[in-house]
């Protein structure tokens, strides 16, 4: 078995979320709307729990909620939620592990259009340079050049974070 390359080892998966979680405090102090974090299963979900521990001391009581999304990502059609909510007023920020072409998180982020949030942003652990579709990532922890024919993964186990390679 090949060994892998890594782009992000655990420890600097860390420090890059740690500076997310700083950058989200930073762009919604002073926010009274709820923040809702949507992690796209099955590693976004990882991160948005991640994201939601770090964000906790730096937000009042209450006032972040995360749920899960559940699309399929070689075919994106039907976008599932583990709540029903009303997002009209929410800061609603949308987590996904990789950012390939953008086409996930514009499937994602569709449902949401009903609603009038207060505002919708994007973060990713890692984003490609091979955008397709018209979607910006608001929060990146690396961004990678890659050729088409790589791809990146994400290692979650138990909760965590263990790194990223590429193949």
């Amino acid at each position: 078995m090949a060994e892998k390359n890594y782009i992000l080892t655990k420890e600097v998966a860390e420090k890059k979320m740690q500076r997310m979680a700083l950058e989200v405090a930073e762009n919604l102090y002073g926010e009274t709307a709820p923040v809702i974090l949507i992690g796209i299963k099955e590693s976004g979900m990882v991160i948005a729990e991640k994201m939601e521990t770090l964000l906790e001391p730096l937000f009042a009581a209450g006032q972040i909620k995360v749920i899960s999304c559940s699309i399929n990502k070689k075919a994106p059609g039907e976008v599932l939620f583990s709540d029903e909510m009303n997002f009209t007023g929410m800061n609603i920020i949308m987590i996904d592990d990789v950012t390939n072409s953008g086409r996930t998180l514009l499937y994602a982020l569709k449902p949401l259009l009903q609603f009038l949030p207060k505002r919708i942003q994007t973060l990713s652990l890692v984003e490609r340079m091979h955008k397709n579709f018209p979607v910006k990532t608001d929060y990146v922890g690396l961004s990678v050049a890659t050729t088409l024919q790589e791809h990146i993964h994400v290692e979650v186990s138990e909760g965590e974070v263990f790194g990223a390679y590429l193949e």
